[in-house]
């Protein structure tokens, strides 16, 4: 049994000064597929990547006390993820997603009252404060309850680092008030088209150019780098300067079996370059590239670490 009390459930022997590059918050699940369940939810999926890439990641989530978060767990420690900021709930189940797929791509049918909802803020803050990452990234799902919302607040009270803000619209599960709250927090802000269009809509943006809407908000929100996805139609980016870059979309011809996860992908790519210090342009690239490959597979992430070969090979890590 895994104890409701315990602050660093299975912990993950950790590299001598392994300082977390990025801490991530927000929600940790499973991706029910009509065929099977994969662990899940964008701060997992980019804290899985870029572990995978060597960067040691901190997840600050909570998980159910029940066999799904047991098995999740698991998968973390099989991984060499550290799990010190995992909560564990007893009274909500861990978090789950049915994900139809339909013509028009995949649609989330995303389940109220999951343990993510209630993250502790104290224990979040407390651990943040020991970690003193270089990076943190949120989202706008994980804020859909008080709880959690609270526990976001005092990580970026106790923590001084920049904020990268993946935004992930979820309908219901947002409002203007989230919304708000992540742009003012945000100093890189990533998002896709769609979303792009309803916060334009969101906020009475009047430029009429996706271009236009971005430097509108980028301006608004005083956000320093803003990155935007636009499926099979590549990626562009203004910079704290308002200058543009862009990538063309992936060029080879992809087998696609699901979306699920691209965007979170796309992210851990971002983030591993500013961590690797490579240039817009090649950042871009390369993390179009990377989702492109993960619409190869089914759900968000690999099950093995074979997947990453080619790019610790193709990137030179």
């Amino acid at each position: 049994m895994i104890n409701s009390e315990q602050t660093t459930p299975g912990r993950t022997e950790q590299p001598e000064a392994a300082t977390p590059a990025t801490l991530l918050f927000g929600e940790m699940l499973a991706d029910v597929f009509p065929d099977r369940a994969v662990p899940g939810g964008a701060p997992f999926n980019v804290a899985r990547h870029l572990s995978a890439f060597g960067q040691n990641p901190l997840l600050a989530s909570r998980l159910g006390d029940d066999a799904l978060g047991a098995r999740m767990l698991e998968g973390m420690n099989a991984w060499g993820m550290d799990t010190a900021a995992v909560q564990i709930d007893k009274k909500h189940p861990t978090g789950r997603v049915l994900v139809h797929i339909e013509d028009t791509g995949h649609r989330f049918e995303i389940l109220p009252h999951q343990a993510y909802d209630f993250i502790d803020p104290a224990r979040a803050a407390a651990a943040a404060s020991a970690a003193t990452p270089r990076l943190v990234y949120f989202g706008t799902l994980s804020q859909r309850h008080p709880d959690s919302r609270q526990a976001l607040a005092e990580i970026l009270r106790k923590t001084p680092a920049p904020r990268f803000l993946d935004i992930n619209l979820r309908e219901p599960w947002y409002d203007e008030h989230a919304v708000r709250f992540s742009l003012e927090q945000a100093d890189i802000v990533k998002l896709n088209d769609d979303e792009l269009r309803a916060l334009g809509t969101m906020f009475a943006v009047h430029e009429s150019s996706p271009q236009g809407q971005a430097a509108a908000l980028k301006d608004r929100f005083e956000i320093k780098r803003l990155i935007v996805t636009c499926g099979g139609e590549g990626s562009w980016q203004l910079d704290q300067g308002g200058d543009f870059s862009s990538a063309a979309p992936e060029s080879r011809a992809l087998h696609i079996l699901d979306t699920v996860g691209a965007g979170d992908a796309f992210a851990a790519a971002c983030i591993l370059g500013m961590a690797l210090s490579w240039s817009v342009d090649i950042a871009l690239e390369r993390a179009s590239a990377f989702a492109a490959a993960i619409c190869e597979i089914r759900g968000a992430v690999p099950e093995n670490r074979d997947f990453y070969q080619p790019f610790f090979k193709e990137w030179r890590l």
